[in-house]
């Protein structure tokens, strides 16, 4: 194998150490289409070059800004197409982002809904006397909730 540095060959348990995943998430990726190893060794282990750890780095940022695995494959696609049109890739990140936005709208709603549930109790008495407990039992509660 290679020694350390940029072009170096790296075993599925290194680049995974790198990465700060479980070499079986490189295998998972690999079985998606979205990783590939560089070559195999005569033994059957997988060997990753650069190009796989770089591919790695973008798996991993993508996934952090809230892509979904099929998003980030798409992502990967047009960024390896060097004439795909931005567009496409505009348009996946808008519809992410909508998707993000709307979760934030329900997080509030619940966060409202939990806050309105907690201002009920006053944390005295037994479970059996929880205004919380009451209204989480009650057909009025799941309105409010919504």
């Amino acid at each position: 194998m290679d020694g350390p540095g940029v072009g170096a060959l790296r075993t599925i348990g290194r680049l995974a150490r790198e990465a700060g995943v479980q070499p079986a998430t490189l295998r998972y990726y690999e079985r998606l289409g979205l990783l590939r190893p560089a070559r195999r060794t005569a033994s059957g282990y997988r060997l990753y070059g650069a190009e796989a750890a770089r591919r790695l780095r973008f798996i991993r940022r993508a996934q952090a800004l809230g892509f979904s695995l099929e998003e980030v494959a798409q992502l990967l696609a047009l960024s390896e197409d060097r004439r795909a049109p931005a567009a496409e890739v505009k348009r996946i990140t808008r519809a992410r982002l909508a998707d993000v936005e709307a979760r934030i709208r329900d997080l509030v709603r619940i966060r409202e809904a939990l806050r309105a549930l907690e201002a009920r109790c006053s944390g005295l008495g037994t479970s059996r006397e929880c205004p919380i407990l009451a209204a989480l039992q009650d057909s009025e509660a799941d309105e409010e909730a919504r």
